[in-house]
């Protein structure tokens, strides 16, 4: 398995584990956390297939991951019913920000390899690192966290996406490009959070 593929498979389940975690919140039925995960999981990359003309999407092609999610979610539940008195605000913001690493790093990988000029590679890092989460918040009827708390949110994935691509344009080993500007991004989206670093009122 190649480290994108296991970056990209590592991205969906905390993707998911963030679906599940709001969707119990809101007392969803399994239905509902069901779609939540898938939401979250696969928006930000369906988003970014699509604007790249990538078919067919990338979950299509590989039905295991979306059976993974329709099994995760049949467990989810209960497995959160259980840890109820630990799910928080914060566990969200820590998978969001886990996620957000990943999936901007494996949204600019997947650009670079359709060829798109370095902008057009840096902006699909943040389109797929922060849609996932704009959906599921839409879903979830709730204001995208990305838009209502100040904080630099996609402006870390695009900080993040631009030193994956400098990296390797400096001839950075591949695989150690891709963990640092991953956690880059998951580093800069808790220090904002933890430190309430804000871009408006």
């Amino acid at each position: 398995m190649s480290l994108i593929k296991f970056i990209e498979i590592l991205a969906i389940l905390v993707g998911a584990f963030s679906g599940f975690i709001e969707a119990r919140r809101k007392r969803m039925d399994p239905v509902g956390i069901f779609t939540v995960a898938f939401i979250t999981a696969f928006g930000g990359g369906t988003l970014r297939d699509i604007l790249l003309d990538q078919r067919p999407l990338f979950w299509v092609t590989h039905q295991e991951y979306a059976i993974l999610i329709f099994v995760l979610a049949l467990i989810a539940t209960p497995l959160i019913r259980t840890l109820r008195h630990i799910v928080s605000e914060r566990m969200i913001v820590i998978a969001d920000a886990i996620g957000l690493g990943l999936f901007s790093i494996a949204g600019v990988a997947a650009a670079l390899n359709a060829h798109m000029p370095l902008f057009i590679a840096s902006m699909m890092g943040v389109i797929t690192g922060i849609f996932g989460g704009v959906l599921r918040d839409i879903v979830c009827n709730e204001v995208p966290m990305v838009f209502r708390d100040g904080k630099p949110y996609a402006i870390c994935a695009f900080v993040g996406s631009w030193m994956y691509l400098l990296l390797t344009r400096v001839g950075a080993e591949h695989d150690l490009a891709l963990w640092t500007s991953a956690l880059t991004i998951t580093g800069l989206r808790l220090f904002t959070w933890k430190f309430d670093v804000r871009i408006g009122p």
